[in-house]
């Protein structure tokens, strides 16, 4: 592949990503025309049009989203093995993008994350605190953070924590008037503080564990929220019974006014996993935040 197409497939990307030609050259820096004249061309050499374009929008065509999908990690893997070369006798430099959900932010990034801009001035930390799931490599990130280590290929995962339990806690002045609930059959005369899980739109059921079996348990919610913080609020001010994870828990300045409730019945979640494309994890910036979170989870668990 000649450079002249190599440059003109990461223009394509650019305009695929961005939603248009001028946001592409925006981002690339350069003219409008120029964007449009290598998007021509590259329509010319491959002899499929790549795009559909309207008066208001611009659409991928069937060959153009093939080309995306079959590109997007060699033209990533590439641009990162060059960086990994210059990057050899440098400090570590530049932009490193990470996705998390807000309960990972608060237990794992949040701590480290002053540490890690002092030791390291040099990069730019850009942080996206989303609780839904997101596929690093089309979205080009750098790294994520989430439960499991069930990934797609060319993603490597490390483990960040161990497996924790989800909690279901409760103010004593909600416990007084509402009675605490022992058994599921109780729940029917309490209020459930609800998340709505925000890929999907969807509030998530409350899900318990019945000797070793998930039972679910429908109940009503006054107070529905998707951010943990709010959950932990509704508690605090006896709006019904809320999920918290432990360690979540554990963060909680007043966290002795959080009563547990139906202990037995917590479920468990998986283990976190911090993950990233393995192209990602060959440059500096990169593998710098790598180690320096895995240092920090590994202190903090032998504290």
């Amino acid at each position: 592949m000649n450079n002249a197409i190599y440059n003109q497939i990461r223009i394509f990307q650019s305009i695929a990503r961005e939603g248009s030609i001028s946001a592409a050259a925006r981002k690339l820096e350069i003219t409008p025309p120029s964007v449009s004249h290598a998007l021509k061309l590259l329509e010319q050499h491959l002899g499929h049009p790549l795009f559909v374009r309207t008066t208001r929008r611009i659409e991928l065509t069937e060959a153009g989203q093939q080309l995306l999908e079959q590109t997007t990690a060699a033209v990533d893997s590439l641009e990162k093995s060059l960086e990994s070369l210059r990057d050899q006798n440098r400090e570590p430099s530049g932009l490193v993008r990470i996705t998390l959900s807000r309960f990972a932010y608060l237990l794992i990034l949040k701590p480290a994350m002053a540490g890690f801009c002092q030791q390291y001035p040099g990069i730019q930390l850009e942080i996206s605190v989303y609780d839904g799931t997101v596929n690093i490599i089309d979205d080009r990130f750098d790294l994520g953070i989430r439960f499991g280590d069930i990934l797609d290929g060319g993603v490597v995962a490390r483990p960040l924590m161990k497996s924790f339990r989800e909690g279901l806690y409760a103010s004593a002045a909600y416990l007084a008037e509402y009675g605490v609930p022992e058994v599921p059959d109780d729940l029917n005369r309490h209020r459930l503080i609800g998340y709505r899980f925000i890929t999907n739109n969807r509030i998530l059921p409350l899900i318990l564990n019945d000797n070793g079996e998930p039972l679910t348990v429908e109940m009503p919610s006054q107070l529905i929220s998707n951010d943990i913080e709010v959950m932990a609020d509704g508690i605090r001010h006896n709006l019904g019974i809320g999920r918290l994870f432990e360690p979540v828990y554990q963060l909680q300045p007043d966290r002795e006014k959080f009563i547990p409730v139906m202990e037995r019945y917590w479920r468990t979640y998986p283990s976190v996993y911090l993950y990233y494309p393995k192209s990602a994890g060959k440059t500096k910036r990169v593998k710098a935040l790598i180690d320096f979170l895995l240092s920090h989870m590994e202190k903090q668990a032998s504290s």
